[in-house]
């Protein structure tokens, strides 16, 4: 099976270990029906079918995600390549200019548009090349451009301009412009009266005396221009006029005729279609070009909740500039990940990344740690040392638990962050650095300003942008996801063959509230893959804290594992009633710590029973 290429011919195609699928895996790490990419025009999507072992798209697990040209996918043990070419066709347009002033002589023609199907039989040549030719277009100004060089084919226009207008608006939006000649390089005088009035009452005007209408006799662009005849035909589909298509000539032998304006009323009929879906495509293109920021990020991260998705966003945004980074979260939430998403995408990418955990060190040690060190500042200082913002110089330093730094650091932080200079202990010479610096804290410095134990004027040199990281128990669709990834990077390390998680421990995972997050939940996965006997994971598996909550509504529950629950939940009940309420007496008599008793009350959710029973 190496090396082989699979075309994607179907709108839709499975992957599954069935012999029914599209692409059949004879895998037994593969699920029967494992996954499905559809296809909408250019676009591919892939989309895990509730696999046990997850689909990973570029070694990170996916539910839903749009392809990219060299995406990896691995499904089970077999990995491919995902291979895409696009092209696009760049275009320009010459200047518009609007004229804001009257419109049309007297003998200015008005035709409505359902007057003007009748052609002559010598127009159906040019009607079928044009819808040919319209139809073939996927980019708005290339479609403008082919359109009114197709109509100067037939009508003796000199200048033309497509006016289109927003949804429901009033103002013309986009305006594009072409010289039978010169192409994109003059300039198309529109005549703002003439295009409004069409685009108000939905009928085409054609004027052969605008060079002698009182209306335009001081407009000193149209005496400039020597304008003489006028063709302005409305863009209508489903009843609804969508712009303008504005054509004029200077040659006074070159005058419009009533066959012009009908052969040009059915050309922009037949292309409203055309320009209405080439608008809505660039619309749903830029809005994919938005999503995609976040789907393009480079990062370590795991999920597709939409608050992950959110981050992503607010990330992609944040990771091109220079601006101070304050991450706010729970501990375990991947804080770190975050930091590095920054950095991984900003213009120092390349430069180091420096991480310093300010919880880990005492004061001075911190102190010479991030600002190094003289040889001889202080006993045992036998050499000089760099510190790491000298090692960050040119890229960023991660300053992890921030708000554990001593008053004394603040200060010296605080410096740094206003002049990008500092001296190492001991030293007298002022380095230079020019650094990102990002920080992160699970602690509430707000509350630590007023009890005195934070600098506020730090605070706000910190917090320029902040980015709150969510906690697991927020984004419990996650879960699935973030355990197939744990076990997918455990079981390689400990055992060849893939493993997967039963139906009954996966229900513990997503009942369980994960205060440490999602470190707490890795530690969980790793674990159980050690200590699994065979290739499933199963509850027993678990740790303890997670058998020890209740099952989800309509969850399965394994039978040993209720009746130990419930054999617990009895004991608790009894030995607080026989402590009247008293839970460190009632702690006494089951022989255990108090806290435990009380984290036990807590899983199990027994205070409701036990306020009952008082009662």
């Amino acid at each position: 099976m190496k090396g082989t290429v699979f075309t994607l011919t179907e709108a839709e195609v499975t992957i599954g270990r069935e012999s029914s699928n599209g692409l059949c895996i004879a895998d037994s790490s593969v699920s029967r029906r494992h996954c499905q990419i559809k296809r909408d025009g250019d676009e591919h999507t892939i989309f895990d079918l509730d696999s046990l072992n997850s689909t990973f798209v570029n070694d990170l697990p996916v539910k839903q995600r749009q392809l990219a040209h060299g995406d990896r996918i691995k499904i089970g043990d077999s990995l491919f390549l995902f291979h895409l070419f696009e092209t696009d066709i760049p275009t320009s347009s010459s200047k518009v200019h609007f004229d804001d002033r009257p419109s049309t002589s007297r003998d200015t023609m008005r035709v409505r548009v359902e007057d003007s199907v009748q052609l002559m039989a010598r127009d159906l040549c040019a009607l079928m090349k044009i819808s040919a030719a319209i139809n073939s277009i996927h980019q708005l100004d290339e479609l403008q451009k082919q359109l009114l060089e197709l109509i100067f084919e037939v009508v003796p226009a000199q200048r033309g301009a497509i006016l289109l207008r927003e949804e429901d608006g009033e103002e013309f939006s986009t305006l594009f412009g072409l010289d039978r000649e010169a192409g994109m390089d003059a300039t198309v005088r529109v005549s703002r009266t003439i295009a409004q009035q069409v685009l108000q009452d939905g009928v085409s005007i054609l004027s052969n005396e605008v060079a002698e209408s009182d209306a335009f006799a001081d407009v000193e662009s149209v005496i400039a221009s020597q304008m003489q005849s006028v063709l302005a035909v409305p863009l209508v589909l489903f009843e609804k006029v969508l712009g303008v298509v504005y054509l004029y000539t200077t040659d006074p032998a070159a005058c419009f005729a009533e066959d012009h304006l009908q052969l040009v009323t059915a050309i922009v009929n037949i292309a409203a279609v055309a320009l209405q879906n080439v608008r809505h495509i660039e619309s749903l293109e830029s809005e994919n070009r938005e999503l995609r920021a976040s789907f393009n990020l480079e990062h370590n991260m795991v999920g597709e909740s939409d608050s992950m998705q959110e981050l992503y966003q607010l990330i992609s945004r944040i990771a091109p500039t220079d601006s101070t980074v304050l991450i706010r979260g729970e501990s375990g939430t991947g804080k770190e990940l975050a930091a590095r998403a920054i950095q991984l995408n900003s213009p120092r990418a390349t430069k180091p990344f420096v991480a310093v955990n300010c919880a880990a060190l005492t004061e001075s040690l911190l102190e010479s740690e991030l600002f190094g060190h003289e040889k001889g500042a202080f006993t045992g200082a036998i050499a000089q040392k760099k510190g790491k913002l000298e090692m960050a110089d040119g890229g960023t330093i991660f300053l992890d638990e921030i708000g554990e730094l001593a008053p004394l650091l603040q200060a010296k932080l605080l410096r740094v962050l206003q002049e990008r200079e500092y001296e190492r202990v001991g030293g007298t010479r002022t380095i230079k650095v020019d650094l990102r610096l990002i920080a992160a804290t699970n602690k509430d410095l707000e509350e630590a300003i007023r009890r005195g134990e934070f600098r506020q004027d730090l605070y706000y040199r910190l917090n320029v942008v902040a980015l709150l990281m969510p906690a697991l128990r927020e984004r419990r669709e996650d879960i699935p996801l973030l355990a197939n990834f744990f076990v997918e990077k455990y079981g390689h390390k400990c055992r060849q063959r893939a493993m997967k998680i039963s139906k009954e421990a996966r229900a513990r995972l997503l009942g369980y509230d994960w205060p440490g997050n999602v470190r707490e939940l890795e530690n969980a996965i790793e674990r159980a893959v050690v200590l699994s006997s065979t290739d499933i994971i199963m509850p027993e598996d678990l740790p303890e804290a997670l058998l020890e909550t209740e099952s989800p509504t309509g969850a399965p529950a394994a039978k040993y594992h209720e009746a130990v629950q419930e054999t617990k939940k009895q004991l608790i009940l009894q030995a607080v009633e026989q402590a009247a309420g008293n839970y460190t007496e009632a702690a006494k008599l089951l022989g255990v710590h108090p806290n435990y008793l009380h984290r036990l009350i807590r899983n199990m959710n027994l205070k409701p029973e036990l306020k009952n029973r008082d009662a």
